[in-house]
């Protein structure tokens, strides 16, 4: 996992929720699990279609809460923490704290999880995702 700079992200971050928080589609909200906001999802225009779509959520992780093991077949994920801390691991290559103000990428087919380890206190996470295929599942979770 990469860390990215944490002000063009922030920026990026601000100006992609700020015009489209209104846009809400889809809140996952089980008990013990993240609740995934999308704010966005748009076809990408004039890319060479290398990738087809950008899917932007928020992700919010109630104290202790994790998302299962998963994969996103055919899109990369970009993660930004927004508030909080998360632990991001990554099957076979360990673990990464992302701390607020700090980004991480994960390759597209990779089995990852992400989990707040805080039992105390909320973490919230931007989370985008690059599909180089829309008719493959945005997310597929992986039984461990």
């Amino acid at each position: 996992m990469k860390i990215i700079r944490r002000e063009l992200l922030y920026l990026s971050g601000i100006a992609a929720s700020a015009t489209l928080m209104s846009k809400c589609a889809w809140a996952q909200t089980q008990a013990g699990l993240p609740k995934l906001t999308q704010i966005l999802r748009k076809d990408l225009e004039s890319q060479g279609q290398a990738v087809q779509e950008t899917v932007v959520s928020v992700a919010d992780f109630g104290p202790g809460t994790a998302a299962p093991w998963h994969m996103h077949p055919g899109a990369q994920e970009l993660l930004y923490v927004i508030e909080g801390t998360l632990t991001v691991e990554i099957e076979g290559s360990g673990t990464t704290l992302l701390k607020m103000g700090e980004a991480g990428t994960i390759a597209a087919d990779l089995v990852h999880l992400a989990r707040n380890e805080n039992t105390s206190e909320s973490a919230k996470a931007l989370v985008v995702h690059s599909r180089a295929a829309k008719d493959k599942p945005l997310i597929v979770v992986v039984k461990k």
